[in-house]
Formats: C-alpha cells, sequence, structure tokens
C-alpha cells in the first residue's frame, strides 16, 4: 500500500502563499484519484481540491481560483499551491490516494495569521 508524506505547511501571513507537497512511496501513475483535504479545529474534515490520473481537477468553492492543484507522477508527488492565504485557511492539510479504499496521509498544519 502507498504511503504518503505531506511537507510545505507552516505559519504564513494572511495574503501570503505556501505550496503543499505530497510525496507517495510508490508510482502514482495508476493512481486514479488523489487529493487535498484539510480539518480546523472543531470542524468536519473538507475537500480541498482533487486531481484524476488524466489530469481533471476540482476545487472547493472557497478556494477556486486561489489553489492550484498538480502532480507529477515522474516525481510521485501531487503539490498543492496556495495563494491568497486566508485566516479561514488556517486547518491541518491531509492527502489522499484512491477512491474507494483510500490511504492518508499524516497531515500538515497551515496557519493563516498575522
Amino acid at each position: 500500500q502507498v504511503q504518503l508524506v505531506e511537507s510545505g505547511g507552516g505559519l504564513v501571513q494572511p495574503g501570503g502563499s505556501l505550496r503543499l507537497s505530497c510525496a507517495a512511496s510508490r508510482t502514482i501513475f495508476s493512481i486514479f484519484f488523489m487529493g487535498w483535504y484539510r480539518q480546523a479545529p472543531g470542524k468536519q474534515r473538507e475537500l480541498v481540491a482533487t486531481i484524476a490520473s488524466g489530469g481533471n481537477t476540482n476545487y472547493a468553492d472557497s478556494v477556486k481560483g486561489r489553489f492550484t492543484i498538480s502532480r507529477d507522477n515522474a516525481k510521485n508527488t501531487i503539490y498543492l499551491q496556495m495563494n491568497s492565504l486566508k485566516p479561514e485557511d488556517t486547518a491541518v492539510y491531509v492527502c489522499r490516494a484512491g477512491l474507494s479504499t483510500p490511504t492518508w496521509g499524516q497531515g500538515i498544519q497551515v496557519t493563516v495569521s498575522s
């Protein structure tokens, strides 16, 4: 089973940018569905963005136009470029691989605060 490791989180001021990475332990070429989710304190986990093996993407309304998901099959990695960050983007961001029997990463903290 694939293992996922997120990196790139941290503290950023409102309006700033971060790029999250999710590195897989094996090839992701055959993994149809991969994505980013997030969970803020006291809230349920929510979808942020997903990307299919063919490159089709889907975004939560709250991040459309600010976040971009991408995948690099050669590096077995997916990315989440986050621009114009807002305090409400503060959450633990978690990477997911697979649809019916997903694998999850351990999560990484993103804090947007002045």
